[in-house]
């Protein structure tokens, strides 16, 4: 065993009894979770309005406090930007994370507290190191430096509090001490403009040995082929030849996966799920190569899960022992970030109860259900992989929404339209469509019935558009950074028509 593995396998051995503990006795742990959040709410503004108090039961707390989505919860917030103290949380919030969600929506500005910045958004990576490194004994990942790719906390100020994306909260707050074993210095990560920040990073990472690195893939992708470029290398490990961990997370992998493996050729590379998000962390890979990941039960979090087949009726709410596996629920929180039954709009699906692991499905406001085939983003992602591996195309963006009844002379079946860019386009477009349905039927009853015979779907419709265009329309919507992501799913026309209008407006 590497003495640096040893060195750190011996602090984190506290740790891993900790998370071990938590996945024997799950319930115990987030009814102390519960009791510590609501003692601490009874001390704030919310608390006063909704009766929380310190040692109320779970089942009046439901009752006093309604699930909250973002709109809901926004008077809170701008009592915070305001000035107001004690509002969501008794302690201080230092930062308003400007969730950068999907490009189709607005802003939302998500209290990072100091408690909540310690009791997660820090812990997870730590946990992720305690995890990997007690998972491989031998591996040096963490002798080298690691790379991370992430936003900014300098888009602005508002009652003293920074504002920003959670990745520069987190930078803000890392120890001095840890900024030795990261690269770009701080000053480099934290700049707003992202190409001026990663062309500091192919210029500053090269002096470094970087044995790990993360973000979100997309944006890593772009990161990577750029640093080739600046090199003139052919893959990264002529760039960093001890590079051993890519720790991914804020969208899919399984799109991208193929590329990721050109570039980093070798079985030794290694790819660690986690779920990272502005609300809070919530979720490690216990092995690496998989989606389905440990819940993390002890990060000052009470979680409660909504069926997505019954979110019309808050009475299907359960807590974490109401779960079944193999259903899809909606995430609410109440965390120590100030966010109390905070609905997030993130989909998951448990895949064990012993220990309570899951997956990642998607948004409940991103799906595709204009025909009643529900097809979530988890569907769509699967039916992507399945595509590029059948017809050896490289994905680089894409996004799809329904066509509907009617736009089809003299037929009143509807279709779903795929906007793809490719890095690598398949030779066979109509074969590439055809890969895109069979995953889909395969994987989604609901759509397999709406397309057997083409009785209310016909095939796919797949519109390729030049490499580079959704970036492209990011940079004229000013949204350019390692926390934007696309979406990749929408019920309604409005992106899908605005990238094509988009397409024929700079190609004219």
């Amino acid at each position: 065993m590497p003495l640096i593995t040893k060195l750190m396998n011996l602090a984190f051995a506290p740790r891993i009894r900790q998370i071990e503990y938590f996945k024997s006795h799950p319930i115990e742990v987030q009814t102390k979770q519960y009791a510590r959040l609501v003692k601490a709410g009874e001390k704030t503004e919310f608390g006063r309005q909704h009766g929380i108090t310190a040692g109320m039961p779970y089942s009046e707390f439901r009752k006093r406090v309604p699930v909250m989505e973002y709109p809901d919860f926004e008077k809170y917030i701008d009592m915070v930007r305001a000035g107001q103290k004690k509002v969501v949380w008794p302690g201080k919030i230092i930062s308003l994370g400007q969730s950068s969600g999907t490009t189709a929506g607005r802003s939302k500005y998500i209290p990072i507290t100091k408690d909540g910045i310690n009791d997660s958004h820090m812990r997870g990576p730590k946990d992720v190191a305690a995890i990997y490194t007690h998972l491989y004994p031998n591996s040096r990942a963490f002798a080298g430096k690691t790379l991370t790719l992430g936003g900014s906390n300098r888009r602005g100020n508002e009652a003293g509090i920074p504002v920003g994306d959670v990745s520069g909260a987190m930078m803000d707050n890392t120890p001095r001490i840890a900024h030795k074993f990261r690269v770009p210095r701080k000053e480099i990560a934290l700049l707003t403009d992202f190409d001026e920040k990663v062309e500091r990073i192919c210029q500053e990472a090269m002096q470094h040995d970087v044995r790990t690195f993360s973000g979100v893939p997309s944006w890593n992708l772009i990161m990577l082929e750029r640093i080739l470029k600046y090199t003139g290398k052919q893959n990264m490990f002529e760039v960093w030849p001890n590079m051993e961990l890519f720790i991914h997370g804020g969208t899919s992998f399984k799109a991208y996966r193929a590329q990721f493996e050109k570039m980093f050729p070798s079985p030794n590379m290694r790819y660690l799920e986690t779920y990272n998000a502005t609300e809070g962390f919530f979720g490690i890979a216990e092995e690496c190569y998989t989606d389905e990941m440990l819940l993390m039960l002890d990060y000052n979090c009470f979680y409660e899960f909504w069926p997505t087949d019954h979110l019309d009726n808050a009475n299907y709410i359960v807590p974490l022992e109401g779960v079944e596996v193999g259903k899809n629920y909606a995430i609410i929180i109440t965390s120590s970030n100030g966010l109390w039954r905070y609905m997030m709009g993130d989909t998951i699906r448990f895949t064990s109860a012993t220990p309570y692991k899951f997956r990642f499905t998607g948004r409940t406001k991103l799906h595709v259900n204009a025909f009643g085939e529900e097809v979530i983003i988890d569907d769509a992602e699967k039916a992507i992989e399945s595509a590029c591996a059948a017809t050896g195309a490289e994905i680089e963006e894409f996004t799809m929404a329904p066509v509907f009844m009617g736009a089809f002379e003299g037929s009143q079946q509807g279709a779903h339209e795929w906007v793809v860019s490719f890095r690598k386009a398949p030779d066979d477009i109509e074969a590439f469509a055809d890969a895109v349905d069979q995953s889909l039927s395969a994987e989604n009853s609901d759509y397999a019935g709406k397309r057997l015979n083409n009785f209310a779907l016909r095939k796919p419709i797949v519109t390729v558009v030049p490499a580079g265009t959704f970036e492209a329309l990011l940079r004229e919507d000013g949204r350019v950074g390692g926390q934007i992501k696309i979406p990749r799913l929408s019920n309604e026309r409005n992106y899908v028509e605005r990238l094509k209008e988009f397409v024929a407006r700079t190609n004219k």
